[in-house]
């Protein structure tokens, strides 16, 4: 699986973006689950928000419900993030990832289980 990230840049507190994550190859590959994991500075991954392929439901993490929305155009080839009210403890690099794996007692929420990633796009977040 291809993937690479784009849309990244710098927005104030409260406001929005849209990232985009082109990608191929993921029937080849039978991928089960697409997701947008960040890094902020000095912490660990985490994954934000997550999509199971085979019926595109998507999936979010606590800190981000409700405020961020994922979804993908199947023609193009293109996952999304649209984020919401940002705040500056959000800025983070932000990576596109897909897996094959199924999600037995909500896996898809750990960044080990994705083996595919893309390149990551800096999100910074001001006050």
């Amino acid at each position: 699986v291809t993937l690479m990230e784009s849309g990244g840049g710098s927005v104030q507190a409260g406001g929005s973006l849209k990232l985009s994550c082109t990608y191929s190859g993921v029937n080849r590959y039978n991928t089960q689950w697409m997701a947008w994991i960040r890094q902020a500075p000095t912490k660990v991954h985490e994954v934000v928000a997550a999509l199971a392929t085979g019926t595109d439901s998507p999936f979010y993490a606590d800190s981000v419900e409700d405020r961020f929305t994922i979804s993908r155009d199947k023609g193009k080839g293109i996952l999304y993030l649209q984020m919401r009210l940002m705040q500056p403890h959000e800025t983070a690099i932000y990576y596109c990832a897909a897996s094959g794996r199924t999600s037995i007692g909500g896996m898809w929420s750990t960044e080990t289980f994705y083996t595919g990633w893309g390149q990551g796009t800096q999100v910074t977040v001001s006050t």
